[in-house]
């Protein structure tokens, strides 16, 4: 398969983690990064008018929308006056294994979207195929509620890559390096929504 990395075992970790940084790096640099500010005037206009931010993925992907959601409800509030509504979906083991077991493993995020979410509110998928059924079916069930709908996608980018509105992908064929920049993607936007939201005397003697 064109570009798999890695193609061989390394002689020691040092060498590996050598090209792994070589290639986050191009992966990096290869990324249209203008879908950033797209994804973040549709996550802005979200929290201006009060509307849920629900986000979810699986495996790692579910560990990176966990994750975003001490980035959205503490640095983008830090030292601003935002106070974004946001869920992730991916965090109720209970919910999740219940929907899973009693109902089906592709309808967990779904099912939830249908109770909670309202038209207007924004549906955020994080998959590094962007082919996983429940996560294909949450967009789905989004634009069928009349969320506005954002993917991160890697490899070939899936069904969920031209599904949502709005899509950040990530070409490349590596699960971690697509994870890694998925995640720092994240960082990089709520430290962005924070800094254009602070007072500008604070640039500098506060910590990002």
């Amino acid at each position: 398969m064109k570009d798999l990395f890695p193609t061989a075992p390394y002689d020691s970790c040092a060498a590996f983690s050598s090209e792994y940084f070589t290639r986050l790096a191009t992966a990096a640099q290869h990324c249209d990064l203008t879908a950033l500010d797209r994804i973040i005037a549709a996550l802005k206009t979200a929290i201006e008018n009060d509307r849920f931010i629900f986000i979810c993925g699986n495996g790692g992907s579910a560990g990176i929308a966990n994750h975003s959601l001490c980035d959205f409800l503490k640095c983008v509030r830090t030292d601003t006056a935002l106070k974004p509504r946001f869920m992730s979906l991916s965090a109720h083991t209970e919910m999740n294994s219940a929907l899973a077991n009693d109902i089906s493993y592709a309808e967990v995020f779904a099912y939830q979207l249908e109770s909670m979410a309202r038209e207007g509110d924004v549906l955020w998928t994080v998959s590094s195929s962007g082919d996983s059924e429940n996560v294909v079916r949450a967009i789905e069930t989004a634009k069928a509620k009349g969320m506005t709908t954002i993917s991160f996608t890697g490899f070939s980018g899936g069904r969920s890559r031209d599904l949502a509105d709005l899509n950040a992908h990530v070409d490349c064929q590596n699960y971690g390096i697509v994870e890694d920049i998925h995640m720092s993607f994240i960082h990089i936007m709520t430290q962005y929504l924070r800094m254009t939201h602070m007072d500008q005397d604070l640039f500098g003697k506060v910590k990002f």
